[in-house]
């Protein structure tokens, strides 16, 4: 159920399909009821798709993070998984786009910090190879960069904060630079800090920007997805803090 409502049909937009066509089909039988709920899903559907409304949610989602953060007692640099992409016809699972994102942060802060890193992502979009291994692997090959410790089990950000805090306690590790992106950081943030780590966010660039043509006002496939991601954010951010 909680993958419905996550990643599946019943989150938003997806949402907002289903609600459409259940309209639609209400109005064979209760017109007025149905054309109504119908109209409401397809117009928030449209605003979903539109740059417009998926910047400001995906500023929303980014509020609060500092342009420049005082990285000086940080003793770790901890990167987390996103997307796996699964192997077809026995071909080997890669990382998603990104996560391979991810990871050039992480290569970038490696370059500038010097500190150990800590990468986390277990099995993802019904891979086999969990992320962790994954990232661990890409880091080793394409950067040259050593990880120190390997969390592959986490299937949350809030696991991944659960999961990876032992194997840091394990190295007397307090404080970390979490790399991620800048709209999923806020979410990351309150988890490491609140499983008792002191949490500094890595500066990945900013997704949002602000509408300025007539063309902002227009759907386009790219800024569903942005919605998807910003709500999913948001949402998860309550979720989070209600439950834990």
């Amino acid at each position: 159920m909680f993958d419905l409502v996550s990643y599946g049909p019943l989150a938003p937009p997806a949402a907002f399909v289903l609600l459409a066509l259940v309209g639609v089909l209400l109005a064979l039988v209760w017109r007025r009821l149905g054309l109504a709920i119908a109209l409401v899903a397809t117009l928030c559907l449209y605003l979903l798709a539109t740059p417009a409304v998926s910047s400001w949610l995906m500023r929303t989602a980014e509020a609060g993070l500092p342009d420049n953060p005082d990285l000086a007692a940080a003793q770790a640099i901890v990167v987390l998984g996103a997307d796996v992409r699964a192997g077809a016809a026995g071909e080997p699972d890669t990382l998603g786009p990104y996560t391979i994102e991810r990871i050039f942060y992480a290569a970038d802060a490696y370059r500038r910090l010097r500190l150990p890193v800590g990468v986390s992502g277990g099995p993802a979009d019904a891979s086999s190879a969990p992320a962790g291994d994954l990232m661990k692997a890409a880091l080793a090959q394409n950067f040259d960069i050593p990880v120190a410790w390997d969390e592959n089990r986490s299937a949350t950000t809030w696991e991944n904060a659960v999961d990876t805090k032992p194997l840091l306690d394990a190295a007397g590790i307090t404080t970390v630079v979490l790399v991620t992106h800048a709209w999923h950081m806020p979410r990351s943030l309150w988890c490491f800090e609140r499983v008792g780590l002191k949490a500094l966010p890595w500066p990945a660039p900013r997704s949002a920007r602000r509408a300025g043509t007539v063309a902002d006002y227009l759907p386009r496939s790219g800024a569903v997805q942005a919605s998807f991601y910003a709500l999913h954010e948001l949402i998860g951010s309550i979720y989070y803090r209600l439950r834990h």
